[in-house]
């Protein structure tokens, strides 16, 4: 198996890693972030991976850093491979992950071992409605994000200017009540308990846990659960069958972490849809704006959700997907040990140029098939990742793009212009896009 140099390792450590890890792999640091969009580190990441490729040629690449050993794939079939092996022999409960998401989620199914995520994952699938095209819930879930949004919408005409702290308080707010219920409209401290345990883990296994807080904030989200509310996901937790081993409250916490990432997809298609009048006008004619009525029937809105597909495409929120072996697996070139790491590094994929004509710009249509409505196999040519894939895909992705979708498909109907254009749709789009620097003005 092809080895990278000491060189090459520094490169890829100082290139690719340390960026990720500086701007928080659990929870963003907002002046990393910046920063690294002011320095266009993102795409320089691209780069020294696509070096890696051509150096040591279409072979996953091994590599040796501050004691870890793992490979990188640059090839789609070995990515394939790899995610379409979870949870053996590519395992997603890498160390760095265990040791992250134990400060607030220690029995989630991401960082289950085997027997156990074989109880878990099911479970997660259940609730979430996974592979269907909208939620059994999708009326009272799609109705509050309706309602948030017309609130939100106010506020921003009212300050004159749609701002990142607006669209954040806004999507709290939102994901509360369909996660945890109506009552939990206004509960910051749940969230922020999740926040406080979240910035502890960026640190991964290097910070103690926080053992208080975390009995805290599993404590709400148990009440919240046992409370049952009608129409959000805790009711269904409360009466989904589990086996013993579940844990299923503690399944919660996953999803509240996920809806945080959906708030950053969401920022940067709002400015994406600014730079794209074109679409933003096929967005307004795709279907009637989303009703406030939890009766109502409830829009796919394929264009919209693959505009938030590309969003998470141009910009991944999971840059680096790690995966660890379970067993000697064999490849092309040699074997890697049981033990060993493997890193997707999404971006390489999502924005190699070479490989993907469409890389640097807006393209819905490789999210849709050719009649424009949403394809269920989503650019299955080409590892496009969004969510991951293979047994270990995110099995809340239909309920993610069913609450952005309607929380953009409700703000599109004003149009919205940047204070200072960062995209451009006749120029490549950027490496990096800082989410909490959105600015828009109503029209």
């Amino acid at each position: 198996m092809p080895t990278a140099s000491l060189a090459d390792a520094a490169r890829l450590l100082t290139g690719v890693l340390l960026p990720v890890a500086a701007q928080g792999a659990v929870v963003r640091r907002p002046r990393v972030v910046a920063a690294v969009g002011r320095l266009d580190l993102d795409a320089r990441a691209v780069a020294a991976v696509r070096r890696l490729r051509e150096r040591h040629g279409p072979d996953p690449v091994h590599v040796r850093v501050l004691g870890r050993s793992f490979v990188v794939p640059v090839e789609p079939d070995d990515v394939r491979r790899v995610l379409d092996g979870a949870p053996e022999p590519f395992s997603p409960a890498s160390p760095e992950k265990r040791g992250a998401l134990a400060h607030f989620q220690p029995r989630g199914v991401l960082i289950s071992p085997p027997a156990a995520r074989a109880e878990r994952r099911p479970f997660n699938e259940s609730v979430l409605d996974a592979g269907q095209p909208l939620h059994h819930l999708a009326g009272p879930f799609a109705a509050a994000v309706a309602q948030e949004a017309r609130l939100l919408t106010e506020q921003a005409r009212a300050e004159g200017a749609l701002t990142w702290p607006l669209l954040s308080r806004a999507w709290w707010r939102t994901v509360r009540r369909v996660v945890l219920g109506e009552s939990a409209r206004d509960d910051e401290q749940v969230t922020d308990d999740l926040l406080a345990l979240r910035r502890r883990a960026n640190w991964s296994g290097l910070a103690p846990v926080d053992r208080r807080t975390r009995a805290r904030f599993l404590g709400r989200v148990r009440h919240y659960v046992e409370a049952a509310e009608p129409g959000s996901l805790a009711a269904l937790v409360a009466s989904t069958p589990a086996r013993p081993g579940v844990a299923p409250h503690e399944q919660v916490p996953q999803w509240l972490f996920a809806f945080d990432a959906a708030a950053w997809a969401s920022s940067r298609a709002l400015e994406l849809l600014a730079a794209h009048p074109d679409v933003a006008r096929r967005v307004r004619e795709e279907a009637p704006a989303p009703s406030a009525d939890p009766a109502a029937p409830v829009a796919r809105r394929p264009l919209l959700r693959a505009v938030v597909l590309e969003s998470l495409r141009l910009w991944p929120t999971t840059p680096a997907v790690l995966r660890q072996t379970t067993a000697t697996t064999t490849w092309r070139t040699g074997q890697l040990p049981a033990g060993a790491g493997v890193l997707v590094f999404a971006p390489f994929f999502h924005r190699d140029e070479s490989r993907l004509p469409q890389a640097h710009r807006l393209a819905p249509e490789l999210w849709l098939d050719g009649s424009g409505q949403e394809d269920p196999r989503g650019a299955v040519d080409w590892p496009l990742v969004p969510f991951s894939a293979g047994p270990g895909m995110c099995p809340g992705r239909g309920v993610v793009l069913l609450t952005t979708s309607t929380l953009l498909a409700a703000l599109a109907q004003e149009a919205w212009r940047p204070v200072a254009p960062r995209l451009r749709a006749d120029r490549p789009l950027p490496g990096s896009l800082d989410p909490f620097a959105l600015r828009l003005l109503p029209a």
